[in-house]
């Protein structure tokens, strides 16, 4: 048995760093969320070696939170109840953001239910969210705006009447590409424009879109995930392909570069920003293609919207920082003075 690790020493004063473990270690929603005062603890490795209950044993004294982003079904499957009750036996303070919330029922709610019960605080990112969040799991989540997640490049320009689909891999939450690439190109057409089919690996695409492609019906764009940003600025309209889901970092993007969203109307990508054209899915997260067509053509209709002022976009970046510096310190505090 591996005896439980010593508790940590209080800092030396109040002006001390917080040292947090994040799962994941880096992506660019926890760089940006992550305050001045805290460092991050631990290797950079994937999967993070937090999700190690052994690890958590031999490393519990070295951290001052613990702070998951819930939402990758990799992390659900390793973050059960087991972990949880890991979390809860050894002190550590508990930190969650629920990215994803699924559909009631979906087997994504048990890693849910277990980190959600031992959290000492919880946020989320729009107030459907939080209220689904309290409904479901009896938790009050602390609801904190996505910051910031591009800089437009001066030198681009969008093409009015330009649709961009990004194509993500296959998985059960995403729609196939042939039914999502057919119903946004009817849509496009159908408002005047064009699409263009963006994919980080050609084989998204699928032989009946690169088909397309080569019968010049739309365009089919292959570029590094480096350059989703400049690929998103480069459209008037952007069509998300989640099938379900709860928030998203392109609709941010687009937000910060100036492009509309067509999005599904799971989730709540429409209180993520005003600029999102919804199209429906039903209670399974199965695309209704009639739907699309006429959210992208609707979307095609409005005036492209201006970048988001960047002033505004640093001062709510701090602002969400300074609320998690606030939470962290508070349940740091709460374990070395209990």
């Amino acid at each position: 048995m591996t005896a439980d690790p010593a508790p940590p020493e209080p800092p030396d004063d109040e002006g001390g760093l917080i040292r947090v473990a994040t799962i994941p270690h880096a992506d660019p929603y926890v760089d940006a969320v992550l305050p001045v005062d805290a460092v991050r603890v631990g290797p950079a490795a994937e999967p993070s070696p937090w999700l190690d209950v052994a690890h958590l044993h031999a490393h519990a004294a070295e951290v001052d939170v613990l702070h998951l982003h819930s939402g990758d079904d990799a992390v659900a499957a390793l973050t059960g109840q087991c972990w949880a009750e890991t979390v809860r036996r050894l002190g550590l303070p508990f930190v969650v953001t629920v990215h994803r919330l699924p559909p009631a029922g979906d087997p994504f709610d048990a890693h849910l239910d277990a980190v959600l019960a031992t959290a000492e605080v919880v946020f989320t990112l729009t107030p459907g969210a939080a209220d689904a969040i309290a409904d479901r799991f009896g938790r009050t989540a602390i609801v904190v705006a996505h910051p910031t997640a591009a800089v437009p490049d001066p030198e681009l320009g969008a093409e009015r009447g330009l649709v961009g689909l990004r194509l993500a891999p296959p998985s059960p939450g995403v729609p196939d590409a042939e039914s999502l690439v057919r119903a946004a190109l009817s849509g496009a057409v159908s408002g005047g424009g064009r699409l263009r089919v963006l994919a980080d690996d050609e084989r998204y695409a699928g032989a009946v879109v690169r088909d397309l492609a080569d019968r010049d019906e739309l365009e089919l764009v292959v570029h590094p995930r480096s350059e989703r940003p400049a690929q998103l600025q480069q459209v008037h309209v952007a069509v998300l392909p989640d099938r379900c889901g709860t928030h998203s970092r392109d609709l941010e993007i687009c937000r910060d570069v100036g492009t509309h969203v067509v999005a599904p109307s799971c989730g709540w990508f429409a209180e993520q920003w005003s600029e999102v054209v919804p199209y429906a899915t039903d209670a399974a997260g199965r695309l209704d293609p009639l739907s699309l067509t006429g959210a992208v053509a609707a979307a095609l209709t409005r005036p492209m919207p201006l970048p988001a002022d960047r002033g505004w976009r640093a001062e709510q970046r701090a602002a969400v920082q300074e609320v998690h510096a606030a939470v962290y310190r508070q349940v740091a505090a709460d374990r070395r003075w209990p």
